[in-house]
């Protein structure tokens, strides 16, 4: 067989085929000259790592929101714990950065949610703890996808260059050859 074939597609990212016998792939009728291949290879191989940057800057946007959904949800948490007391909760909150603020909270049964956008809604305890246990379940199991894709992009990268490496190499070969 002269190419492994891989009809894989994850997330609509095709699959790169690796090619086992140059010699065989080359002389197919629809395969053009080995510049033109090595152009579609490059060409393969600049939207595959156009595809990684956008799925990296992706991975660090996620890598920030968990952790701040997780701070977000465990406030909740200890709010929901504190709204049965009468007593407010003193509690110091971030205005900027390293600049913080001193506040008297009383307890309530209500919480603004920032949803983004500029748009806040306000939502009970329990409602707002369902919709940010729903969003930090996303958005792990989004970054846990980004991740399976990266590897993917990765490994299609490197059967790209060692194809595009082998076909050169080939083509190298074939013109010694000619000359001798």
């Amino acid at each position: 067989m002269a190419e492994k074939e891989e009809s894989e597609v994850q997330q609509g990212i095709p699959a790169a085929q690796f090619v086992e016998d140059v010699d065989e792939y080359m002389r197919k009728a629809n395969n053009p000259a080995p510049e033109t291949m090595l152009k579609h290879l490059e060409d393969n191989l600049n939207k595959y790592r156009f595809l990684e940057s956008n799925l990296n800057q992706k991975k660090r946007r996620l890598k920030v929101q968990v952790p701040d959904i997780a701070k977000s949800l465990e406030l909740l948490k200890h709010l929901s714990k504190k709204a049965g007391e009468s007593t407010p909760m003193d509690t110091r909150f971030k205005l900027s950065e390293q600049v913080y603020a001193k506040a008297t909270v009383a307890p309530t049964k209500t919480v603004g949610v920032w949803l983004g956008a500029n748009v806040m809604v306000e939502y009970s305890l329990e409602a707002a703890e369902s919709l940010l246990t729903k969003k930090l379940e996303h958005a792990t199991k989004t970054l846990a996808g980004v991740n399976e894709d990266l590897a993917f992009l990765r490994d299609q990268c490197t059967t790209t260059e060692v194809n595009m490496a082998r076909v050169y190499n080939w083509h190298v070969q074939k013109r010694r050859n000619e000359r001798s």
